[in-house]
């Protein structure tokens, strides 16, 4: 049926070439290609994201006839083209960057006339994005499932009707409807987000040239992250933010270590701080700022702002009102524990519903969506989804901090153990860091874990995985770890969390 559909389209586009072919003729063969597309299939998926190409990809593997829908004509969602995969590109592309110009003659590794090509460093990152997003429609076609690239809304609980990119529309039908629409940048009142001056974190990733001086409205992940691309390459990066804290989420002690360490890298922080006026009418920009309480105003210029303030659920114009789906206050889509609506056979997943705004959680909710449409069971335990900020060090952590574990008044130990007596890091000359490990006091059962290493968001899994299985600190401090490996300074926490550790 997809060659048919592919068949028919491209018929279409033939037409469409000769400059005769109008009217009746042209609307005929869009028409044709609508009807073929507007067969039924068990799952229709809208949105192409890491949660809904999942999803898709599962739900074929499952045996359901799948079609996937998503707007952008390229698979992977804010996440591969304009989020995680090029952010993370750049990231390791500056950190080579700031290694060569900083650490190099350290190890002895000395060169002359060091600098940065840009427009090659941005080749790099495109050439990983585009190489990932063909290689999930290469999976689209090995698993069968049917791509449709348009705009798609609900027009009814079995039907998408859906805008073609290419021109015309049509109606994909289907007996289960996943949205998985995910999320967009929020926006702050006042500040126009223009994508040349005022970026997101889409402009952020593209910009033509290094500006000299960088202000940041949010220290969350998305906006240290940045800063720290940025700040390395050469800008003068300030991170404005109104609450007292950056990263709320994080635990307060690991928290803390991680602004000294980036202060020490030179981004400098402004906390509890609001943005009340912004002038573009010059060749920057002229933020006007003042205390978040209140008080006296001053003025900081900057060649480029960076809005990372956060992002909200992409769940507004799908038609979601029309079929009465509910939504809560923040447009999130209202679900119950198998991801179904209040509206039989329409299901809602990731950024697009309650839960951590992470890719991964997508996925995951993607594939216990479709295992539950298939008539399995499916699980996502939110309290194991871990969270990594791709700085560096990076900061990865899952479970409970030590300040929520304190509000909900369990007794618990903590075991903490510094990168300073770990012997891999020493050996690389990369000990910046620690790991913190807070356990249950009765029964030792690890509550959270908190690591700010390199390679951090690789370490992390072990815990995630303890945490699933419900381990005890003593459980992973008896697991033998090669040697030498950063990884031991997670043993030799869970050893000070239940006793005592080695080498501190």
């Amino acid at each position: 049926m997809a060659l048919a559909i592919l068949a028919r389209k491209r018929a279409a586009e033939a037409v469409l070439r000769r400059p005769q072919a109008l009217g009746a003729g042209v609307s005929a063969l869009r028409a044709s290609y609508a009807t073929a597309a507007g067969e039924e299939s068990d799952v229709v998926v809208v949105g192409g994201g890491p949660g809904g190409y999942v999803a898709a990809i599962k739900a074929a593997q499952l045996g359901l006839k799948t079609t996937c829908i998503e707007k952008r004509g390229a698979l992977g969602g804010t996440c591969l083209n304009v989020g995680c995969i090029p952010s993370k590109a750049l990231l390791h592309s500056s950190h080579m960057y700031h290694e060569a110009k900083s650490s190099f003659a350290h190890h002895g590794v000395k060169f002359s006339n060091l600098e940065v090509d840009l427009p090659a460093m941005m080749a790099q990152k495109d050439k990983a994005v585009a190489g990932l997003t063909k290689g999930i429609e290469g999976l689209f076609k090995k698993n069968k499932v049917t791509y449709v690239k348009g705009f798609g809304k609900l027009a009814s609980s079995s039907e998408v009707s859906v805008d073609l990119n290419d021109g015309g529309s049509t109606v994909v039908k289907g007996k289960n409807i996943i949205i998985a629409t995910g999320s967009d940048v929020k926006s702050l009142p006042g500040v126009t987000i223009d994508e040349k001056k005022i970026v997101s974190s889409t402009g952020a990733l593209c910009l033509s040239e290094i500006p000299k001086k960088l202000v940041v409205i949010g220290a969350g992940y998305i906006g240290l992250e940045m800063g720290s691309v940025w700040n390395r390459l050469g800008s003068e990066v300030t991170v404005v933010e109104f609450a007292p804290d950056i990263v709320p989420s994080m635990d307060g002690e690991v928290r803390k270590q991680f602004q000294r360490m980036l202060e020490k890298q030179k981004m400098k922080f402004m906390l509890k701080t609001k943005v009340v006026g912004v002038d573009t009418s010059g060749d920057g920009v002229k933020l006007t700022l003042e205390p978040a309480a209140g008080g006296e105003q001053s003025v900081i210029e900057a060649d480029i702002v960076l809005v990372s303030a956060g992002r909200v659920p992409y769940t507004a114009g799908i038609g979601l009102e029309s079929v009465g789906v509910e939504t809560d206050k923040a447009g999130r889509i209202l679900v119950d524990k198998r991801f179904m609506t209040n509206v039989k056979g329409v299901y809602a997943i990731g950024d697009a519903i309650p839960g951590p705004m992470l890719a991964h959680k997508a996925e995951e909710d993607g594939v216990a969506c479709v295992e539950f449409i298939a008539g399995k069971e499916g699980h996502v335990d939110y309290d194991t989804v871990p969270g990594v900020v791709y700085t560096h060090p990076e900061v990865a952590s899952v479970g409970k901090t030590e300040e929520q574990v304190k509000a909900l008044g369990i007794p618990y130990r903590v075991g903490k153990f510094p990168l300073l007596a770990n012997s891999r890091a020493k050996a690389i000359d990369d000990a910046e860091g620690l790991v913190k490990v807070v356990a249950e006091k009765e029964t030792d059962k690890i509550l959270g874990v908190h690591i700010m290493a390199p390679g951090a968001g690789e370490i992390i899994h072990e815990a995630v995985l303890a945490l699933q299985y419900g381990a005890s600190s003593e459980d992973v401090a008896r697991t033998c770890h090669a040697h030498p490996t950063v990884s031991e300074a997670l043993k030799e926490a869970c050893l000070q969390t239940f006793t005592k550790a080695i080498h501190i």
